[in-house]
Parts: C-alpha cells; structure tokens; sequence
C-alpha cells in the first residue's frame, strides 16, 4: 500500500498516470490530501473508479488525538498523537506574539541515549514517515482551528537519523500548494551527526540548524550524550561552521542547565573559548525533571552567571523561556506516563 502523502505533487502525478489516469486527476488529489481529507471518499470531485483504485492500493495516513493537555498558565499545548500501527509520538504547540509555533517528533522514540532526556528512556520503536511529520500540524491545526507559522523538529527522535523522510517533509511541508510554511520558519535540532550535517547542508535550505551541545567538552558530553563517542565535540563544531559556510544561515546551539554537571563558570569559559568568532547562539535551557535521573537545573544566579561570561567573550545567550511546565510539555514524558497507566 503506497503512503500517497508522503508524495511529493510530481509523484503522485505520474502514480496515477502510470495507473492509467489522466495528468489532472494528480492535481486533484494532491489538493484534496492538503484540505486534510481522512479518506478518499471525501474527495468529491473524482469519479468512483479511481476512488476505488486509491482505496486498493493507497492509504492516508493519520494522527488520531490520543490525549491534549492544555496549560493553565500559558495555553500551551500537549498532544499524544496515535498512528495506523498503534504506535505514538508527542507534539507541542505554544502561542507567541509573532504567532503559533509546533514542536513535532520525527521518530517513535529516540536511538541517541541522551541521560537527561525522558524520550530516550522508552527506548526506539521506528522512524516517522514525511506523512506522519506532516500529520501533527495538520490535526493540531484542525483542533485548535488556527494557523501554525512556525515549525520546530525538536520532540521526539532525532531529525537526522530519519533523514530522507526529514527531508521529504520538509520539501512537502514548505511547498506553495501544500500548508506552504517557508523554510525560514523552520528549525531542525540535531544531537550532532556530523556527516548528516554536511549532507543537509548541500540542500541549502533556509531553516534554522539548532544543535544539541549540553557541554563544553568530550568528558562532560559523553558522559551525557553517548553520540559524542562517534562524533566528539571539535568534529560537530567545525561541521557547523562548514554548515555555516555553505549556506550563510547562522546556528543555533541547545545548552542544558544541569546543576553542577556543566554549569560552573569554568564550563561558561570553556564553552565561550569552543564558540569563539562563530555566528551564533546559545540557548541555555534549564533541565528538565525526568523520572530515573538525579538531575536538577541550575539555579537562577548561576544561569545568569553563565549568560554573563559568554557575553563578555561576544557570545550571545539567552534562557529559554519555560512554556507548559504544568502539562510537562518536554517531549516523552506523556507518552511515558501514559503507557504505564496503561501497563504498557
């Protein structure tokens, strides 16, 4: 059964030609794909034999409203979405004065092991495909009734080990007949897999490449991150300012804020030092609660403390701003809590 939406508009095209169709049926159903139709007999302007080819040879995928949490505090908004095959993902959507933003999973679970991370800790079921990516947007928008601007693969997996079906839904989600959200509006956030970094890089794209650091050197990250065991810190680095050479779009670099793991002021130098003459950002993110970790965030004073000394190296950063700390709007943990009421 062919995943018809995760088709780009040519494919699906010259699908149905070479089924026998005539070219402008394509149109059509691409159309009615992007108006976030179920199934195909909602498309009411094709004839009943190629509905009926459709439904015996393709399938729409969706994303089914397993369980929405909304924060009491700022709106923000947890999805536990649920695919054909039973499995789930997380999304989040939060409201900011420039408009609607959605972090979307890209993965059923995550292969990295990041110890700070709850994702991690329910272990990897499979990847998404463009489809399923794109259905999180969809059925947030469809619930909420609003349009969303700004995308964020930030939740659960990691963008680049899904990286053909990242990409396809990244061309699927930014063209002018699909939700048509550009590239600038886009951030991807990777772990650091350096050869997929360059690879990503020849595409040129507009998006935002944000890159999970969480240290300042080899000993701390890969004490945190097993992925800097294959890709240690000097490597990941001259791969973003090789990105940043290639396509001119400043990087975006993710610090976790754990107490006395990699927030001293020795770590604040060491990182400023690492960073020195990029075009860059920092964001530092205060760590979250995670069941099974003895982790705790660093206090306010420190984080500020921290800010301070990469300001003096010319380096600028900024603590993210916490939304839906009441819903636990970090990525996995409902999936999490939710299994195990469920005994799974």
């Amino acid at each position: 059964m062919v995943d018809i939406k995760s088709l780009y508009k040519e494919e699906l095209t010259e699908f149905l030609c070479d089924n026998g169709f005539p070219k402008f049926r394509g149109k059509q159903v691409f159309e009615w794909l992007n108006k976030g139709v179920k199934t195909f007999a909602e498309m009411r302007n094709i004839p009943k034999n190629l509905i009926e080819f459709l439904d015996s040879s393709c399938y729409i995928s969706v994303a089914n409203i397993e369980k929405k949490l909304v924060s009491r505090y700022d709106k923000t908004v947890k999805y536990l979405f649920r695919f054909n095959d039973g499995e789930f993902v997380e999304s989040v959507v939060m409201n900011y004065k420039h408009g609607y933003s959605i972090c979307v999973s890209t993965q059923v679970g995550c292969k990295m092991g990041c110890t700070f991370c709850s994702t991690g800790k329910s272990g990897f079921s499979r990847s998404l495909t463009a489809s399923e990516i794109l259905n999180q947007i969809e059925a947030a928008q469809e619930d909420l009734n609003i349009r969303i601007s700004n995308i964020v693969l930030m939740g659960m997996g990691e963008p680049l080990d899904n990286f053909d079906n990242v990409i396809r839904f990244l061309k699927i989600v930014s063209n002018e007949e699909g939700l048509n959200i550009g590239m600038r509006h886009i951030t991807l956030s990777t772990c650091g897999i350096v050869p997929k970094i360059y690879e990503l890089a020849e595409y040129k794209f507009g998006l935002t490449l944000s890159v999970s650091l969480h240290a300042p050197n080899n000993e701390i990250r890969s004490r945190t991150m097993p992925v800097n065991n294959k890709y240690p810190v000097e490597e990941v680095i001259q791969a973003c300012k090789d990105y940043f050479k290639a396509t001119g779009r400043r990087i975006s670099f993710e610090y976790t804020m754990i107490d006395s793991v990699n927030d001293s002021d020795e770590n604040a130098e060491e990182l400023a030092n690492l960073l020195s003459k990029m075009n860059c950002h920092v964001n530092l993110i205060p760590v979250n609660n995670v069941k099974g970790t003895n982790y705790h965030k660093s206090k306010s004073e420190r984080q500020q403390a921290f800010i301070n000394i990469l300001a003096k190296k010319g380096i600028t950063a900024t603590v993210r701003r916490t939304l839906g700390s009441d819903i636990n709007a970090s990525c996995g943990q409902l999936k999490r809590n939710h299994l195990e009421v469920k005994g799974g």
